[in-house]
């Protein structure tokens, strides 16, 4: 993750579950909307409704998305059930949550667990500590039930914070981390899988499917593939580092002529992404490619120009995944445009790598298949 779940026991059956998703606003839209972003970054640099499908091997939860800027889905931890919102994020592998513990300004006015009133709760004398490029957390680790929709968890290892810096001013309560488990709390084993180990979900398979409505549509699955959800077939992509979802992509063109990754580069997904992230130097140049103005760290667009702007198109194993200005500017309700492209917050030289955050995921819907190492990406519907 850059930047920027219900109750119910399911015997020994095996199903895919689809859990509902809901768009919420981050602190990045209000203060683009009040031109106070700049002078905010400056200060603080250093510092569908959930069912189940006729596929009895399925079963979708919702996710909420608000602003086209954060996805987040509901869980319960503990007995009885304790509820927070949290971010399903590619870019990460562990769960955590604010807790009772918690000593930060980060932890007022969130759902803080409490291992006092869950009698399944077990205690593990581990701390963790986990570094994003916006902000870190630590704590300690937990064992105890977690349910994601109908599926539940037994067991659980997840992180109770004691401090966090820098989600000051985030809408969820916690991220479930769906990465690799060579990123996972040491000695842990990671909610994706414990479902398959548990005989939970019946397939190592996970996939996303995010809509620009901010109460209803967006979804993430377990356990399959819902196909109703993508036009045509899936393209496959063999995962390139079995770390993040991580993959090789061929070039990235625009107005017919290429632009970065020049000589292949690498590309990662990342659902707790909301932008499109590259090296700094091919950023500034797409900027000016699209007539960008800088303010701060951000860039502004003409609005009457943008449907004259050129697709920023992907060519991944072969294929090519445009992504028309539409979706790579974004207009406040105040009418001003800005870039959703950005610089890594921490690039590297080599090599290349691009991080495809909520953007590009809105356009294409895309399937994280463990079993095989490989991602699988199709038009959304």
């Amino acid at each position: 993750m850059k930047w920027l779940g219900i109750l119910g026991l399911l015997a020994l059956s095996e199903c895919l579950v689809i859990i509902p998703l809901r768009k919420i606003n981050t602190l990045r839209e209000p203060l683009r909307e009040k031109n106070l972003l700049t002078n905010f970054l400056e200060e603080n640099m250093d510092d569908r409704s959930q069912n189940e499908t006729d596929d009895p091997k399925m079963y979708l939860h919702p996710l909420g998305n608000h602003e086209d800027l954060a996805y987040l889905g509901n869980i319960t931890i503990g007995t009885p059930p304790q509820e927070f919102r949290v971010v399903f994020d590619t870019g990460s592998a562990d769960l955590w949550v604010f807790s009772i513990y918690c000593s930060s300004p980060a932890c007022r006015a969130k759902k803080l667990f409490n291992p006092n009133l869950s009698r399944t709760f077990q205690h593990k004398r581990q701390r963790f500590e986990i570094i994003y490029s916006c902000g870190s957390v630590n704590g300690t680790i937990g064992y105890d039930t977690v349910r994601i929709g109908n599926l539940v968890n037994m067991h659980q290892a997840f992180g109770l914070s004691k401090w966090q810096n820098g989600f000051e001013d985030t809408p969820f309560d916690g991220i479930l981390g769906l990465a690799y488990p060579s990123l996972a709390f040491e000695r842990t084993t990671l909610v994706f899988d414990n479902l398959k180990r548990q005989g939970i979900i019946s397939q190592p398979v996970f996939a996303f499917y995010l809509s620009d409505q901010k109460d209803n549509g967006s979804v993430v699955m377990f356990g399959g593939v819902d196909h109703s959800y993508h036009r045509g077939e899936l393209k496959w992509v063999p995962v390139s580092q079995t770390h993040l979802w991580q993959m090789t992509m061929n070039r990235i063109t625009m107005d017919r002529m290429v632009i970065g990754c020049f000589n292949g580069c690498q590309a990662i997904l990342d659902t707790g992404t909301s932008l499109l992230l590259g090296p700094p130097r091919l950023v500034r140049n797409i900027h000016k490619l699209i007539n960008g103005t800088r303010l701060g760290e951000e860039y502004m667009i003409p609005c009457s120009s943008v449907a004259q702007l050129p697709a920023f198109t992907l060519n991944i194993n072969g294929t090519d995944y445009p992504v028309p200005a539409e979706a790579y500017i974004w207009k406040s309700p105040q009418g001003i445009c800005f870039s959703n492209f950005r610089v890594q917050s921490d690039p590297s030289d080599e090599p290349e790598t691009w991080i495809l955050g909520d953007v590009f995921l809105r356009l294409y819907f895309s399937v994280y298949d463990r079993g095989n190492n490989r991602i699988g990406l199709a038009p959304a519907v």
